[in-house]
């Protein structure tokens, strides 16, 4: 049994149904002449006051005036009077007048025409109240109105009541369901309608067809094929080009090809349902066949040939062919068509040629939503947000209302933008509107507040959207991740299997996450279920895990994994990133080389990796001579990443000198990385002088990445210029800069466990305090000053560590088995106090612990480090 999207379900008898309170319309107590002859009746309430015009009047007098008042009414519904028709119909009720059931239905019927739902709601608690019974003709005008106003209850409780029904009863209400999308409802009605013995028509068939297309049902498609058969109607073109629509929509094409091959007569219709289905289903050059053998018999397309053969050429991408058609749609005169000109900017939009899709726009006489939703989400699409964003502007003073694509298209390009505050006003304006509830509108703002850092404001729209799809959940999941709250992107993620089958998409930001945090076991999980749900091989999801096992240390699956992604250059580059994480440079030139040789080309973000692992390795020569390679054998221009490198390179060996005059020499403007390398060198050479100096020429251009002023504190906290330090702080509290606390994740057994700095709330604190006391006491002992063996004694140089590491440790050695490795990922830069702290559990414990900050691996083995403890090589 077909689901449909939406439901309502029918009961299986009408008049069970209780109608909905229409308001009632309390007669005026007004006069009212409604012809001559009753000028001088009266509606004083007072029957004093009461004139009669005659004792002698007789009935036939009256009914000749009700006969002269009910074809008045007709007379102004035919003339479009509405709202006189409806007061001459309370004046006659007021007066005790017989209104005529084809009076109502002609009021009906102007109602309908007009769109006037309040006065067909008038027209209705009048009917309502008079004695006319709801016959066919009365029955079948009101479900019309209800029917064309959207109200399926109304229709439904006046189908119920009517006393007799015929085809065109069954007609209206089964097109009304088919039409609003309730497609199992409407084949239920038409299955009653057959038990009713009710003989379907040409008219009943588009609509029952129409259902079994929109669920899409084949089979039950081919059931009505035979009910067509059985009931004479198989030649009937309306009835035919209503089974080849519902084939295609089907994607049945040979059944559909079959019938339109044997028709006998064909119109406009017939081809167009069957250019468009091939269209829809890929087919499109099938369909172009067809738009030329149209052509060729001199058949002339309208509106929806031409939308349809321009959506092929989109689809296409044929850029001769693209300008045939344009040249055929202005020859044609189609191009004055506001549908044709929006599918034509759609066209070049898609096909990357904006300029193009400029100038349709432009020369387009008028404008509808459609036309401007479209520029703004080409502009977007073609990474051009602030066009998108003029282009709205434009709009709002042409006094055109957005529809919901039109308001996603604008937070997207708000959210390329980071244009926070005109973000919040088109969250507004969806408010307003009541776009709000559809789900590309929210799933826009996740991404919009995600980009912007306001990631609680994301999370109130996500709870908000009443019927989240994947691409909520995946917004959410990566919006967290993109905030570093990784942990509640993982929790997301697991809440979204429960409901909903996760995309590649989805599957490769939550293993971002995994890899952010370190938690590999979760990445494992999740590399499984791409394999099992036949994932693992789509999109960048092969890379995605890749990363997840590089980012985690994870260095043998990685490799495993690799040697099946070979022809990749991003696979080279993700284990490029590892070697440089874990300052392995030797490794690195030797997969360089290894790249070389298995014909790989090497790309700029390939020598950015080489060039950051020749640094942490202390590989100076090494790293020169491969920059020259990359500009000289590969012909690739450094850009402002490989520059940092060189910088970062010489920095950190050293020669501040030599990267200071590198970075003046440089062809193009340095940007705060450049200085930022510069200033993380004289940090751990203890150089003041030149660190200022560059922290100035990077607070001139970036006042708000709290990155750089965490590093000029610790080079005045290395230095012991605690006046410098408590300026500098006071600035980044002035400026509204808050550190994120210290943070470490450690997985346990497949589950993830996180410790924030000061946390007291952890179910075994004491026991990891208690851990943690022993081995101060034992550094104490061997000779380590106070500091160092105390965590609640922090000096004014780590205040941006948190110690949060210490504790994850200390928590994986209560819960793991004596002689297992540990891992740690930490948020933050780890201090030396913590760096020498682990390096003497490691040699206590005789364990293997890794620890990965925001800069590289560490692991630590026997009282060593393998970073040879080089950020800290310039302190005492």
């Amino acid at each position: 049994m077909a689901v449909s999207a939406k439901t309502l379900p029918i009961p299986p008898n009408p008049e069970s149904l209780i109608p909905l309170h229409t308001k009632s319309n309390k007669p005026r107590s007004s006069t009212l002449c409604l012809h001559n002859q009753i000028h001088h009746l009266s509606l004083r309430k007072t029957t004093q006051e009461v004139s009669v015009l005659n004792s002698s009047r007789t009935s036939t007098s009256i009914e000749t005036t009700d006969t002269n008042s009910n074809s008045h009414i007709n007379e102004l519904c035919l003339r479009g009077h509405l709202e006189q028709a409806l007061q001459c119909i309370e004046s006659m009720q007021a007066l005790d007048l017989t209104v005529e059931e084809d009076t109502y239905i002609a009021l009906l019927k102007l109602c309908e025409l007009k769109r006037a739902v309040s006065e067909g709601s008038r027209v209705y608690s009048h009917l309502s109240n008079s004695r006319i019974r709801l016959g066919v003709g009365i029955g079948n005008a009101l479900l019309s109105m209800f029917v064309r106003f959207g109200n399926l209850d109304d229709a439904w409780y006046v189908f119920g009541k009517m006393v007799e029904r015929n085809v065109f009863s069954w007609n209206v209400l089964l097109g009304g369901y088919a039409k609003a999308g309730f497609f199992d409802e409407a084949l239920d009605l038409y299955h009653k309608m057959l038990w009713a013995g009710i003989r379907p028509d040409v008219y009943t068939f588009p609509c029952v067809l129409r259902t079994c297309g929109g669920i899409p049902d084949l089979t039950r498609g081919k059931e009505i094929h035979v009910h067509v058969i059985r009931y004479g109607l198989e030649s009937d073109v309306d009835v035919i080009n209503a089974l080849i629509t519902m084939y295609m929509k089907c994607g049945d094409i040979l059944s559909a090809r079959l019938l339109f091959d044997r028709m006998q007569r064909r119109d406009t219709i017939s081809w167009n349902a069957m250019i468009s289905g091939y269209i829809e289903n890929g087919v499109c050059l099938e369909g172009l066949r067809l738009f030329f053998m149209m052509r060729e018999l001199e058949l002339s397309p309208d509106l929806m040939t031409m939308t349809s053969i321009v959506s092929a050429c989109e689809r296409l991408a044929d850029e001769i062919l693209v300008r045939e058609i344009h040249g055929y749609v202005i020859k044609t005169g189609f191009s004055v068509e506001v549908s044709v000109s929006n599918s034509l900017m759609q066209m070049y939009s898609s096909a990357g040629n904006w300029s193009e899709a400029e100038r349709v726009f432009s020369g387009m006489e008028s404008r509808d939503v459609v036309s401007w939703t479209s520029m703004i989400s080409g502009y977007e699409d073609n990474g051009l947000p602030e066009k998108a964003v003029e282009a709205y502007k434009l709009m709002e003073v042409e006094g055109i209302m957005p529809d919901e694509i039109t308001i996603a298209s604008v937070l997207s390009a708000c959210a390329s933008l980071g244009l926070l505050d005109m973000g919040i006003k088109m969250h507004e304006l969806a408010n307003r509107t009541g776009y709000i509830s559809y789900v590309i509108v929210g799933n826009a703002l996740i991404d919009l507040y995600s980009k912007c850092q306001c990631i609680n404001k994301a999370l109130e729209v996500f709870h908000h959207i009443p019927n989240k799809n994947v691409i909520s959940w995946t917004s959410i999941i990566l919006g967290l991740r993109i905030n570093n709250r990784c942990f509640e992107a993982m929790f997301f993620f697991r809440q979204m299997i429960l409901s909903l089958e996760p995309n590649s998409i989805t599957l490769v930001s939550v293993l971002s996450a995994c890899g952010r945090i370190g938690a590999s076991m979760c990445g494992k999980e999740i590399h499984a279920h791409a394999l099992r749900t036949g994932l693992a091989f789509v999109g960048f999801l092969p890379n995605a895990i890749l990363d997840m096992y590089v980012r985690c240390g994870k260095m043998g699956p990685a490799w495993n994994l690799f040697n099946d992604q070979k022809n990749d250059i991003a696979a080279w580059n993700i284990l490029f990133t590892g070697y440089a994480q874990e300052g392995l440079g030797t490794l690195a030139i030797k997969l360089f080389q290894r790249m070389v040789v298995s014909n790989v080309h090497p790309d700029e973000i390939t020598f950015i990796s080489l060039l950051s692992a020749c640094s942490r390795s202390g590989m100076v020569t090494e790293g020169l001579e491969y920059f020259d390679i990359m500009k000289h054998e590969y012909s690739i221009t450094p850009n402002l990443k490989h520059y940092a490198c060189i910088v970062d390179l010489l920095g950190r060996a050293g020669h501040l000198s030599d990267a200071y005059e590198f970075i003046q020499e440089m062809p193009i403007e340095q940007d705060p990385a450049i200085w930022g390398a510069l200033l993380n060198a004289c940090r751990i050479h203890r150089n003041i002088e030149l660190g200022e100096l560059a922290a100035c020429h990077i607070f001139e251009v970036d006042k708000q990445n709290i990155g750089y002023y965490i590093l000029l504190c610790n080079l005045y906290a290395d230095n012991a210029k605690w006046d410098e330090l408590a300026r500098v702080r006071q600035t980044m509290k002035e400026r509204g800069l808050i550190v994120d606390p210290g943070c470490s994740w450690i997985e346990i057994k497949g589950k993830v466990h996180a410790f924030l700095t000061g946390d007291d709330f952890h179910p075994q604190i004491k026991e990891i305090n208690a851990v943690l006391e022993q081995f101060y006491q034992k550094m104490k002992a061997a000779g380590f000053s106070e500091t160092e063996s105390n965590s609640k004694d922090a000096s004014k140089d780590e205040v941006f560590c948190g110690h949060s590491e210490r504790l994850a440790i200390a928590f994986g050695l209560i819960n793991t088995a004596p002689g297992m490795p540990i891992w740690v990922t930490k948020n933050l830069y780890m201090c030396e106090s913590c760096h020498n702290t682990i390096k003497f559990i490691s040699k206590v414990v005789r364990r293997e612990i890794s620890v990965r900050d925001v800069e590289q691996f560490h692991r630590f083995k026997d009282g060593g480090c393998s970073c040879k403890d080089e950020s800290f090589r310039g302190k005492t």
